[in-house]
Order: C-alpha cells, then structure tokens, then sequence
C-alpha cells in the first residue's frame, strides 16, 4: 500500500508519540496504519508499507491485540490472518488506551499504596513520611476512581465535559 504524504505524516507522529508514553515505535505506527486505513491488512502488507521487518510487526500485533486496540479478521479463500483497528471512533480508542493504562499501572500502585499503608511497620515510620504516602494514596486512588467513571460515560457526555473544561467551576463555586 502506497501511503499519501499525510497518512505518512501522521503514522510518523503517532509513533513518536507513543515512544514518549513508552509504548515502542513500531506498535504505534501500526496502529496509526490500521486506524487510517479503510481496509484489514495482513502483517505482510503491514511490513511493506512502513519498511519495518516482520518479526517486528508480528510482536507489535501482538502487543497492540492485547491492548485490544487491534482485533483480527479473516477473509474468504485467504488462510492468512488480516488485522484492523478496534474501532475507528478516536474516542473509543482512547477510552481503550486509558482502560489498559489503568490496568497496568494505576491499578498496581493503587493496591501497593494500599498494602503499604496497611503494614505493621507503616506505624513506625515517621509521621510525615506516613501523611506523603497516604495523601499519594488518595490521589491516585481518586484520580482512577474518576477516570474509570469517565469511562463509563458515552462519548458524546464525555466529551461536552471535556469541552466544558475550567467552565465547569462555575458550578462548583
């Protein structure tokens, strides 16, 4: 598949991207391609388009299968398997992404926190030490408490709170 000058624009910053969240190039470049394109693709043509070697689009298949950002299809009379985004609503990918997140790293440190602060030695250490940790604690906890309400909300709610942005003190205050 020939990429346009844009596609590939974009399939080069999404990478990029994702390297700074520490996700590997390669994956979000796949990605990218299979949010773009309007079609499944196998790895071969996968390899092909973006000049990446095989064995690293099968372990970024992979990868990105177990995020649940890509799923794979199959097509009449063709024995290979053919991939394509799990969905083409930037919204629920999103939402996706924020859901594996949370599992892989919020929730963890949420329950480290928690037996931390449950541990008979947490009583001997030192008070402000203790206060750090548990006001660490609540953040996390409350800030994943909200994001998994956030995701729970259809797009369209989700994202009239989102442009409501600072507005929304109005009727805080």
């Amino acid at each position: 598949m020939k990429l346009t000058p844009t596609m590939e624009k974009f399939i080069l910053h999404w990478g990029e991207m994702g390297n700074k969240w520490g996700v590997n190039r390669t994956v979000s470049q796949i990605h990218a391609l299979l949010y773009l394109v309007d079609k499944p693709m196998n790895a071969e043509e996968i390899t092909d388009t973006l000049g990446v070697a095989r064995s690293n689009v099968s372990n970024s298949i992979k990868e990105l299968q177990s995020l649940n950002l890509v799923q794979t299809v199959h097509i009449m009379g063709d024995r290979r398997d053919y991939f394509t985004s799990a969905s083409n609503d930037v919204w629920e990918l999103a939402k996706a992404i924020v859901e594996q997140r949370y599992r892989r790293e919020l929730a963890p440190t949420v329950d480290f926190l928690a037996n931390l602060i449950d541990d008979p030695e947490f009583s001997n250490e030192n008070a402000d030490v203790q206060k750090r940790i548990k006001d660490t604690h609540n953040f996390v906890d409350t800030l994943t408490t909200w994001a998994n309400e956030m995701l729970k909300l259809s797009t369209m709610t989700l994202n009239r709170i989102l442009k409501l942005g600072a507005t929304i003190q109005k009727f805080l205050k």
